[in-house]
């Protein structure tokens, strides 16, 4: 391979991409004599700058309505549960001339025991109208159709004088309708002959 004379650059090989001549201009860092922008003086913007701001307005308006959504949520959740806090204050409020009646029925417990028991059978009552008003009415009846949505059986018997698949006897009582039940009726049913 022939050495090139000193001074002068080697021919680059065919189809090489060249470089740069050395009376082009490099590029540098800015001087301080730069041009100014295009809307430093006119105060026009250019078309990029008219999207990047209206990109900023409309993220700022999503940015406040998250905020507001979540203030929305929060205030929300807060009523809930003032409202729940105060509805349990109602129903506990209910309950209190019950515990008071029974309390004097207490008080009384050295008297005479016919007294006693229909003192407790009147706080019974007053009890269960208290839920009553609550929208919760006790169901114990006798004698109707079994419904799986009121009914719990508890036990199966053999009564000739009953109806198949009907209530015999309630265990316990039961509270509220089918939507809203606080429990089902427990009874025992007659049997399918």
């Amino acid at each position: 391979m022939p050495i090139p004379p000193q001074g002068r650059e080697p021919d680059p090989p065919e189809g090489a991409v060249q470089p740069p001549r050395g009376d082009l201009t490099q590029p540098g860092p800015p001087t301080e004599e730069a041009e100014p922008g295009p809307d430093a003086a006119t105060g026009t913007a250019a078309p990029d700058d008219e999207h990047t701001v209206a990109l900023r307005e409309a993220e700022d308006r999503w940015r406040r309505a998250l905020a507001d959504l979540d203030n929305l949520r929060k205030r929300h959740a807060r009523e809930l549960q003032r409202e729940a806090a105060a509805e349990r204050a109602r129903t506990a409020a209910a309950f209190l001339p019950v515990i008071d009646n029974l309390e004097l029925a207490l008080s009384h417990a050295a008297a005479d025991p016919d007294a006693i028991v229909e003192g407790v059978r009147a706080v019974r009552d007053q009890a269960v109208n208290v839920l009553e008003r609550l929208g919760y009415p006790r169901h114990a009846e006798k004698g109707v159709p079994f419904d799986p949505a009121r009914h719990e059986v508890v036990g199966v018997v053999q009564d000739p004088d009953a109806d198949p698949n009907t209530v015999v006897q309630v265990v316990r009582p039961g509270y509220g309708e089918a939507e809203r039940q606080l429990r089902p009726a427990a009874v025992t049913v007659a049997k399918r002959e």
